[in-house]
């Protein structure tokens, strides 16, 4: 039967209210206030912290001869460093909530903000697939060290992970640019984009970029897989002793399904809560990365903003690793809650 207009209209009105007060709505509605009192606290800690470190941006300009101590204090008033933290702080804030404006950085003279979405995709770039490797090669592992056990394949794997845990992003780094240099040309160092990338083809394009993001992903990704690979192991291996397990093996279910099934279901919803503070964990680790290959992101941009104290950019991106961390911690609820439906998310803290 068809409906009328008000028909439709009280309908399409009655599945927007379901939608709307449902569990899942109604937690990320939740998450994101949290979220932005979250923010608002981290801001200010971050704000003060900076401004208790000795001296700020103009010290270096003061050391330089050729400019005068006129200048300097008209810089101290354009710069707004005349003003007390507090008046700093609310000044920042302000703008930032009713213009989305960070302010303008001290050392390029330009908006935090196109600094900042200049650099973000080749940080992201290289993040996301250091993510997506890690897990692609972390949890095979895990899953075949917990199946082997105690076998010539399990010692294996947990020496490559004892290993991988030992070596910090640094030192692996280090290492992989020594590789590099004696297989030259084989694997490129520096920048993301080879000279003659503007006269590639579209797909050459897209090679030229997965080229040069071999060895930084390799170097982000180490430290996380290993730790990662232990993880799975330890919860599968946990899964398996359970009763209802063995009850599984004793109906004579086949011992793949058994395995991928019943047990890799349940020890996999620890490792996704895990997935939020990968994300976020991530922003910090190609900052190394970054340094050691010269990659165009984020990492050198900001290195250089605290080492001569550029306020607004340093608050910039602690506030987008802020926000990183929240997305993170709220994506790894909801994956969370899509893989296992029995779970409420009002239970989860």
């Amino acid at each position: 039967m068809t409906l009328s207009a008000p028909g439709r209209l009280r309908s399409s009105w009655d599945g927007f209210t379901e939608a709307l007060t449902s569990e899942t709505t109604v937690y990320v509605i939740k998450r994101l206030l949290q979220a932005l009192l979250t923010l608002l606290l981290a801001a200010a800690l971050s704000f003060f912290i900076i401004q208790i470190a000795p001296g700020d941006y103009l010290d270096v300009l003061r050391e330089n001869p050729k400019i005068s101590p006129e200048r300097i204090e008209q810089l101290r008033q354009q710069f707004g460093l005349d003003k007390s933290w507090v008046e700093q702080y609310v000044i920042w804030l302000w703008r930032v909530v009713t213009q989305g404006d960070f302010g303008t950085s001290f050392a390029y003279n330009r908006s935090v903000a196109s600094l900042l979405w200049e650099r973000v995709p080749a940080t992201l770039l290289i993040a996301l697939s250091s993510l997506v490797f890690t897990w692609l090669v972390a949890i095979p592992m895990g899953i075949l060290g917990a199946i082997y056990q105690q076998r010539w394949i399990d010692r294996v794997l947990q020496l490559l992970s004892y290993t991988g845990q030992g070596f910090p992003s640094f030192i692996t780094a280090l290492l992989l640019l020594i590789f590099a240099q004696n297989t030259s040309p084989l694997f490129p160092v520096g920048d993301m984009t080879s000279i003659d990338h503007a006269d590639l083809t579209p797909l050459g394009k897209l090679l030229d970029i997965g080229w040069h993001m071999i060895l930084p992903t390799i170097a982000l990704s180490i430290a996380s897989f290993a730790g990662l690979q232990r993880i799975m192991r330890g919860q599968l291996l946990d899964v398996l002793r359970q009763d209802y397990i063995q009850t599984a093996r004793a109906k004579g279910l086949p011992e793949n399904k058994v395995v991928y099934v019943h047990a890799l279901r349940n020890a996999i919803n620890p490792i996704i809560t895990l997935l939020g503070f990968e994300f976020a964990g991530l922003l910090s680790g190609a900052f190394i990365t970054e340094f050691f290959f010269n990659w165009p992101g984020l990492g050198r941009l900001i290195l250089q903003a605290l080492l001569v104290q550029d306020l607004y950019l340093v608050m910039a991106s602690l506030m987008m690793g802020g926000v990183m961390l929240i997305l993170g911690n709220l994506l790894a609820d909801l994956l969370l809650k899509f893989v296992d439906p029995r779970i409420n998310l009002a239970d989860i803290n």
